[in-house]
């Protein structure tokens, strides 16, 4: 029962920002509070979790459809960067990872994997560094494997591999 008028359709996967990727599963319609609502319900595998997400709000909710190879490449150009670790208080830090992970933005996320990344020589993160870290990482690694249909493991030893050579 696909829409002329939506964006997005059954089988499509997308990404919606403080979830990361979803697969479409179908287009309903449900009364809620006397009012008719199309809804996009969007399943998360990872998390075995459906959202559905009314098609007016599609937009405003930041649910996009998966990145191009183009941002993708981007994002590994990212990767390869130097680390910008900025010498403010950790929590303050804290919460500017988590926003760039629920902005959804693949280039932003890949700052965080990045500048959170310690190869074995480096000292040990603590444990909410490394929370972030492989939130962030996980995240990137969904919407990479999504983009090139790959297993996710295998979209995560991608990045990893990234990391240690840069």
């Amino acid at each position: 029962m696909a829409s002329t008028n939506s964006s997005f359709n059954p089988g499509d996967y997308v990404v919606y920002p403080t979830h990361g990727v979803g697969r479409v599963m179908a287009l309903e319609n449900q009364r809620i509070a006397g009012m008719e609502l199309q809804l996009f319900v969007i399943s998360f595998d990872k998390d075995r979790m459906t959202l559905r997400v009314p098609v007016t709000k599609a937009q405003k909710s930041g649910l996009r459809k998966l990145s191009t190879r183009k941002v993708m490449e981007s994002a590994l150009t990212t990767l390869r960067g130097r680390a910008r670790v900025k010498r403010t208080m950790w929590s303050r830090r804290a919460q500017e990872y988590e926003a760039k992970i629920n902005s959804g933005d693949p280039v932003s996320i890949a700052e965080v994997v990045r500048d959170l990344h310690r190869s074995s020589s480096q000292p040990d993160q603590s444990y909410s560094e490394r929370q972030i870290y492989e939130a962030a990482l996980d995240r990137l690694a969904a919407e990479l494997a999504a983009v090139e249909r790959i297993d996710p493991k295998a979209a995560t030893r991608r990045l990893e591999t990234l990391l240690e050579a840069a």
